[in-house]
Formats: structure tokens, sequence, C-alpha cells
């Protein structure tokens, strides 16, 4: 094996140990929520991931950007089929180990190619989108700082990649039509010919040096890519297929109840029935979470809630959609989500900085998420129906609400006066049972 094979193998094996190590470390993350079976209907399941995840059917609702997403998509998945064979090549020392495929190497290597020109220009298309047409889901307030460089790092990467592989293919033909030792004259190369001409006027040694260049770019980049997607938001490109899949299937307005809610309210129906008993804290990150009438912080979630954070798109079209932020509310479905990631992994690097327990760092999730934005939610549920990859923010806002009602008694003044009225008249108006067909009387 030669120097260059073995700095590859090491390079390769170390990439993909970071990146089990930084997957692991998201698993774990997820796994801090509350246990929810989400495994019913399987068939149902899988078609909804289907037509969501793998057709892309919500993107599509947007022509433009849905084309433009589309495009990216299946470029980045086709093309990295190459990378199949850059590996092998790498591994063995061996140069374009598919061409024994003939004809069928020449409609692939020319179909990467175009993909590859398709996949440039809808990310200079997304950069123009963002920084050019300045469309305002992508200038909220929660975008600002880290949100809008990781977007833009990711655009640029792709363009760069992308303009990488259409070099190293031009910079190949001319050392394979040169007749150079190693470089096989094989495949189509529909755009990376009209980049020839540039080395062509080059030495063989330039030029060589050139396609090496290019190859190593071209592989560390995607290896680099692939270690970063843990820290993006472009996580999505593997979190949307689970997280569609575990989809919630009941109707997008029905709210789940606790059943030890649900006991007590069947308790005090049948004096009979027997209240029920309170659940066993869990034991998480070395400390007892107790049993909450909602969420507090992210260990009061379910882990679907936190695979929902982790999938997040940023892509701001539950925003676009909410009624409550158009009409200048605080409220932002997007930036509820973001800020359930930002709080998990902030628990998250807690739990590693103190040996795998958690020490209570005083704040929770509604340090991140104020009253006013969870009051300003009318669980409409048009983020949810819009969301590509299937996030219910509304879950999330209820479970909170739910946390602020029933164990700290904090609502707003117009909820108050309701549940007085419910609580003492058995309806939500301020008058007695006995008047309540007075209405009727004329």
């Amino acid at each position: 094996m030669s120097v260059s094979s073995i700095l590859f193998l090491i390079l390769v094996a170390a990439a993909a140990a970071l990146f089990a190590r930084n997957l692991r470390r998201v698993i774990r993350n997820i796994a801090l929520g509350r246990d929810e079976q989400r495994n019913d209907r399987p068939a149902e399941r899988w078609g909804i991931m289907a037509r969501v995840a793998l057709g892309q059917s919500k993107m599509v609702v947007r022509p433009v950007a849905g084309f433009m997403h589309i495009l990216i998509y299946i470029g980045f998945v086709i093309i990295n089929i190459e990378v199949l064979e850059i590996v092998i090549d790498g591994l063995f020392g061996t140069h374009r180990i598919g061409a024994f495929m003939g004809p069928l190497y020449d409609v692939l290597i020319g179909s990467f190619e175009i993909l590859a020109v398709g996949v440039l220009l809808a990310c200079v298309v997304f950069i123009a989108r963002r920084a050019v047409l300045q469309l305002p889901r992508f200038h909220k307030p929660e975008m600002k700082g880290w949100p809008t460089k990781d977007a833009m790092i990711i655009l640029v990467t792709e363009i760069a990649l992308m303009g990488a592989f259409l070099k190293m293919n031009a910079a190949d033909q001319v050392l394979a039509q040169r007749g150079v030792e190693h470089y096989t004259t094989a495949g189509a190369y529909p755009v990376s010919s009209l980049l020839q001409p540039f080395f062509a006027s080059m030495g063989t040694g330039t030029v060589l040096a050139f396609e090496r260049f290019f190859w190593w770019f071209h592989i560390i980049g995607i290896l680099a890519f692939l270690n970063y997607l843990p820290y993006s938001k472009h996580f999505h490109i593997i979190l949307a297929f689970p997280n569609t899949w575990y989809s919630k299937l009941q109707p997008r307005t029905e709210m789940a109840n606790m059943p030890r809610i649900t006991g007590e309210v069947m308790s005090m129906m049948a004096p009979s029935v027997a209240p029920p008993e309170p659940a066993p804290a869990r034991q998480v990150a070395g400390i007892e979470v107790p049993e909450r009438f909602g969420a507090k912080d992210v260990f009061d979630l379910s882990w679907k809630s936190l695979m929902d954070a982790y999938s997040c798109t940023e892509c701001g079209r539950c925003t676009s959609e909410c009624p409550a932020n158009l009409t200048g509310k605080l409220l932002s479905p997007r930036k509820v989500v973001m800020d359930t990631r930002d709080r998990l992994e902030e628990v998250g690097r807690n739990i590693d900085a103190n040996g795998g327990t958690f020490k209570d760092d005083g704040k929770s999730l509604h340090s991140y998420i104020s009253d006013e934005e969870l009051w300003a939610c009318t669980t409409c549920n048009a983020c949810t129906q819009v969301c590509p990859v299937n996030i219910d923010p509304v879950h999330v806002i209820m479970e909170m609400r739910r946390y602020l009602v029933m164990e700290e008694s904090r609502t707003r003044p117009a909820l108050t006066g309701m549940f007085n009225n419910v609580e003492n008249n058995g309806a939500p108006w301020a008058f007695g049972q006995d008047k309540r067909m007075e209405w009727a009387k004329e």
C-alpha cells in the first residue's frame, strides 16, 4: 500500500470515527426526553416518509424554492455515488475503477456533471434569495448571527465542492489524453470538457498537481461536510427520514391528555375509582426527573420533540405561515424549535463537562422561550401543516403552557377569569347554570 493510500485510509477512518462520536452525542441528547410510543401503523408511516422526506412533497408547494431544493437534493445524493469510486481509488491506488462499466460509466459521469452544474446554480440562487432579495423569513430576529452564517457556509461549500469536482474531471481528462500513466480515458464529460482548454496550455506536472489538489479537496471537503452536519441545521439531511417516519398520525389539533390528569378526573366523577399514583421519577443523566404537568425543561419533552429540534431546517416556512407572527406578535414557531435545540445542546455540554451528570445551572426551557411567545399561539397548527419535515412546534408550546398553568399557576388574566368561571359555574361565562337558557326566552 502506497503512502498516499495509507494517508487516505487514516483520513477516512478518522472522519468516520469523529462522525460516529458526534452522532452518539446527538442520540444521547435526544434520549434525554420522555419515552413516547410512535411505532403504530407502520405502513402509514412508511408512506409518509416516502412522500414527505424522499418525495419532497411539502417543498414543491412553493415551486421555485421547491424545484431548487429538489435539484440540490437529487444532485448531492447522486453525485456522492461517485464518492464510492473515490474511496476505492484512494484505498487501493487505482484510478476510475468504475471505467469497466463502459457506456454505463459514460452515462453516470455525464449525469454527475450535469447535476453538479444544477447544484451549483441552485446554490447561487439560494444565496441571492438570502443576500440580494432579502426574503423576510430569512431575516427574522432568530436568524441573526450563527444561523445565517451556517446557511451561507453550507451553500458556499457546496459551490466549492461542485467546482472542484468539475475541475478535477477536466484536469484528469487532459492527463489521460496525454497518456500519463495511471490516468484512464473513460466517461463522458459534457461540462468539464469546456474547462479543458484552461489546463491544455499547462505543463503535465502542473496539470497533475491541479488534478491531485482538486481530488483531495473534493474528498476532504465531503468528509468535513459530514462532520459539520451534527453542528448545523443541515443535519436534517439525515434526520428528515426518521423524523417523518415518527410523525404524529392523530389529527394535528388533537391535544394529548396526560394519563394522570385523566385518572384524577375519573376518580372525581366516580368515587369508586381510586386516584392514580404519581409516576416514579426518571433517572436521567445522573439526576431524578420527577413527573411534571407539562414541560419545564427539555427533560420533560418527549424524545420526538427533541428529535424535531435537531431536524429543523430553519427554512422559516412555519413562521411565514403563523398568523400570530404575521400580525406582529412575538411568537415565531421556528424560534421555538431553535430555542429547544439550543437548550438541549446547552444541557448536553453541561453533562459532558460534569462527567455524564447534569448539574443544575439555574436555567430551563422557559429561560429561552418567553411567556409572551407561548400565549401568542392560537394552536391553529399552520406551522405543523407546512413544515417540510413534519416538525410539531405546537406540542412544545402546549407542554410549556401546561407547566405554567398547572405547576406555577401563571396564565393570562383573561384565562384566569375563564378558569374561575368553569370551576364555579361549570361554564366559561360569568353566570350560574340556572341562567344558562335565559338567552332563549324570547
